[in-house]
């Protein structure tokens, strides 16, 4: 074996460049969020000769002229300075190894200027040699990179053709436009221009300008705050019945930063769970800020793996505060400051809601559900025992408009006539959502006695699964007996349902459940829901489809059913006169 020997500073930058530099969009990556830690309000991104050179302009703040030489030199940074500093990261770049790793396979000149200099800085670097010259600039940061990875053949071999590396780039550079919008970005491919942002500071507009008006329409917003825990998420999730077929539009940052997180992940499947079809998965677009010291970036050199000091809390945030978007439930931001003056703060608070308030007549005290926090906590409020009703007045309320019930097409599809367009709604999937959420909802559900049940047979597997959660089966109006082993009898089933072979009930709940004890329970509402809901190819009166639109109008989730299926579709008035030639 050779002696042992110190590698030279060009290798040792290089070896350290195939951590950080994996293909020309890390070489993107690195200079474009350079530029957005400088402030730039103006990033250009210029790709060409099949991605082997880059050009990012910016009017960031610049490098002060005594640092450039420094900069490029490893581990050199102005974003960190004390151990304590690494866990209290406010930049998207900190670890100081981006620059020396790209001279290290490249050839790079960058010119730069701050204010305070009337004249700027020029500095080329070849094979991790750099020179500096004075120069006459503008005041920002042009970074050129020529001839990627021109010292390592072997990693050009590597690299796919120049449109895959190219979509890369553009994922990337469209990563980091979508979480500033206060940033103008360009993106130019050859000359031309491939993606462009306007920078307005608006995150719904950005969406627009980067993907479409349909996706933005498709969009709810998501906005939810817990002080106590110094956590925030802000962005927009799509509407169940809007989704795309991979979690390539999964958009998900930390404090800023774009990351590849299975927990977020994991959230927004949960969230979305019975509301899409398997396979399907939603457009979001989610920033949760937290505290530096309770998240750890420092985890990979690319810095898209993180970790948390509370994982199951951070979990039940993201979760919960998607379900709050989609049911509509957003904080509203109140401006507290009455004077004229500009206000810096900004006060969040949850727009109220009433509790509600439920009297037990077989107890000495009332019930007031607390709904307006995650916890669902009850208040109990002690009454006098002589105390036997509680009366609410009668409110006049206006009474609801009817729907504009168009008809029923294949005695399957409501026709709902709207002021812009005309909608056509699932007679049973929309059923099925509401008695779904009913179910979801309710406490006490009401049973029908069955005098003559059907001997039912079941593998021993599945006798084991269902005697082992009888009490689940209870909960939602079944009652089970057994009468051996893998024999049992309905002695009740949900009134709803009455009418419902059991055999029918059992084979749709147990099916596919494999011992998931907590999919079970969401396979007897789901079945309960759909064995009751409305079948498809019945013919109804007008007054059965609008008591039908009206109870799933009140759902909180009326896009989809609970398998995900899309409940309504809608045609915009516009595009039925533009198809007859008629301009209304």
């Amino acid at each position: 074996m050779a002696r042992i020997k110190q590698l030279s500073k060009h290798l040792i930058n290089q070896i350290a460049a195939g951590e950080v530099i994996e293909r020309p969009a890390s070489v993107v990556k690195e200079l474009v969020e350079n530029s957005v830690d400088a402030g730039a309000t103006k990033i250009s991104i210029e790709i060409s000769n099949e991605c082997r050179d880059i050009r990012v302009a910016d009017n960031g703040s610049g490098i002060h002229p005594d640092d450039i030489m420094l900069a490029f030199s490893k581990h050199a940074t102005s974003k960190i300075a004390t151990d304590e500093d690494l866990f209290d990261i406010h930049t998207l770049g900190f670890r100081g190894e981006a620059l020396s790793s790209i001279i290290s396979i490249s050839k790079l000149t960058c010119t730069t200027r701050t204010k305070d200099f009337e004249t700027g800085t020029k500095v080329k670097c070849e094979n991790s040699e750099v020179k500096q010259v004075e120069t006459g600039c503008a005041i920002g940061t042009i970074m050129e990179v020529r001839d990627l990875f021109y010292n390592i053949p072997a990693r050009l071999k590597f690299l796919k053709n120049s449109n895959t590396e190219f979509s890369y780039i553009q994922e990337m550079v469209q990563s980091i436009a979508i979480i500033n919008p206060q940033t103008a970005f360009e993106l130019k491919k050859n000359g031309k221009t491939v993606l462009k942002t306007s920078g307005n500071n608006e995150l719904k507009y950005a969406l627009k300008e980067l993907f479409s008006s349909t996706v933005t329409d498709n969009l709810k917003e998501v906005l939810k705050t817990d002080a106590l825990a110094g956590l925030k998420i802000s962005g927009y999730v799509s509407t169940p019945d809007f989704t795309r077929s991979s979690k390539k539009d999964f958009h998900i940052y930390i404090n800023s930063r774009t990351v590849k997180c299975p927990i977020f992940m994991k959230a927004i499947d949960t969230a979305y769970k019975n509301l899409i079809a398997n396979g399907k998965y939603p457009f979001v677009v989610l920033n949760l800020e937290m505290p530096p010291a309770d998240v750890d970036v420092n985890v990979h050199p690319t810095k898209k793996e993180v970790r948390y000091k509370n994982t199951n809390m951070v979990f039940n945030f993201i979760m919960t505060s998607i379900i709050a978007g989609l049911s509509n439930h957003v904080e509203k931001p109140i401006n507290t400051n009455q004077s004229n003056e500009p206000s810096e703060e900004k006060i969040i608070e949850f727009k109220p809601i009433e509790p509600s308030v439920i009297f037990n007549k077989n107890a000495d005290e009332i019930l007031i559900k607390n709904t307006t926090h995650d916890d669902n906590t009850n208040i109990h409020i002690p009454v006098k025992t002589e105390q036997k009703q509680i009366f609410k007045p009668i409110e006049n309320k206006p009474e609801e408009p009817e729907e504009n019930i168009v008809g029923q097409y294949k005695n399957t599809y409501i026709m709902v006539e709207k002021e812009e367009g005309l909608e056509i709604i699932d007679q049973h999937i929309a059923e099925e959502r509401y008695i779904y959420e009913k179910l979801k909802s309710e406490k006490n559900i009401v049973s029908q006695l069955l005098f003559v049940s059907d001997i039912l047979t079941v593998s021993a597997t599945e006798a084991e699964l269902i005697k082992e959660n009888l009490d689940k089966f209870e909960k939602f109006g079944y009652g089970i007996e057994f009468t051996s082993e893998n024999e049992l009898i309905f002695r009740k089933v949900p009134q709803m349902i009455a009418k419902v072979n059991p055999q029918e009930i059992l084979a749709d709940i147990l099916e596919n459940i494999e011992s998931d004890i907590d999919g079970l329970e969401e396979k007897i509402i789901i079945t309960t829901s759909c064995k009751a809901s409305v079948k498809a190819g019945q013919k109804l009166s007008t007054w059965q489809m609008q008591e039908i639109i009206k109870k799933w109008r009140t759902t909180k989730m009326p896009y989809t059913c609970p398998h995900g299926r899309p409940i309504v579709k809608f045609f915009p008035h516009k595009e039925i006169a533009a198809f007859f030639q008629r301009n209304t």
